[in-house]
Parts: C-alpha cells; structure tokens; sequence
C-alpha cells in the first residue's frame, strides 16, 4: 500500500436479521448511517456478509421497529435515511416506487411513464428486480397492467401478503 492509499476498515457497515411474520427471514444492512439493503424471506439463505458485522445499532432497531409496525398495519410510511446503490436510471425508478401510496398499485408501464421512459416498462421491471431496499422502497406495490402479481425478489407469496396488509388485494 502506498502513502496516498487508505487502509480498508474492518467492516464498512452492520446487519441485522430477524424473524418477522407473514414475511420470514429478514436482513437489513446498514452503512455510513444509511440503510443499503433489506433481504426478504425468499432469498434465505442469504449469502454472506462481505464488509458488514451482524450487530444492533440505533438505526436497525429503527428499521426492524417500523418494518414490524407496516406489518402490523400500525405503520403506512417509513422514515428511514436509504442510500440504495444503483445506475441513475434505477435510482430515478426506487425514487418513483417512492411515490406510489400505501394502499395503491401501479403497473411498470406507468413507472415507465413516470420516470420519462414510456417504452422503458421492462427496464423498469430491471430496476424493479435490482431494487436492494424492498418494503421500504415498495417495489411489491407494481404490478403487471392486467393486473396479475409478477415477479418479486422475496417471492411472489411476500408480495401478495404485503398488497394483502395494505388492503390492496
């Protein structure tokens, strides 16, 4: 290493996993004082932790409490600092997903459209899939224009039971 090179700490962030119902398994990573990642149920065995220490902190207890009180119905918003990672086109998409209403679906085409992208819906669906902070960026709030439950990284089973909770199915 030279002068100019700066040592890598021994971990760069910290995660937490808990069991939650009706969704399962649940990890969420913390870094820099930002949440960069929620696994949900369907993706356990997660894979293993490169940078990060499981370890409470203020900020997941946070997130695990208002993830618990969504899912308890007590909760419709989330007020949590997220710095998902991704291109400028899938951080414009999350910023989107953002903006649909507790309660409300949208299909990907009208993502699409409102990102800019009209004839964009299967990038969207992309951006949709590549989405690290599911729940509370609420990528399980799009559907496909017919109405039919498509896709979900934690599985289309999570899915439901979240459209479920907020009333929407």
């Amino acid at each position: 290493m030279n002068s100019k090179q700066k040592a890598e700490p021994p971990h760069a962030g910290f995660a937490l996993t808990r069991q939650l119902s009706p969704i399962g398994t649940v990890r969420i990573i913390e870094r820099g004082q930002h949440i960069v990642q929620l696994d949900l149920g369907g993706k356990a065995p997660f894979e293993p932790l490169v940078n990060a220490v499981e370890q409470e902190t203020p900020l997941l207890l946070l997130a695990f409490d208002q993830l618990s009180g969504y899912l308890a119905g007590v909760r419709k918003e989330f007020d949590l600092p997220l710095a998902p990672v991704g291109t400028v086109f899938q951080r414009k998409v999350w910023d989107a997903l953002l903006h649909i209403p507790y309660g409300q679906t949208r299909s990907y085409r009208q993502i699409a459209e409102a990102v800019g992208s009209p004839r964009g819906f299967r990038a969207v669906g992309m951006a949709n899939n590549r989405n690290p902070i599911a729940v509370f960026i609420p990528c399980h709030r799009v559907i496909g224009a017919d109405g039919k439950m498509v896709g979900y990284g934690g599985g289309v089973d999570i899915k439901i039971a979240l459209l479920q909770r907020e009333g929407c199915l």
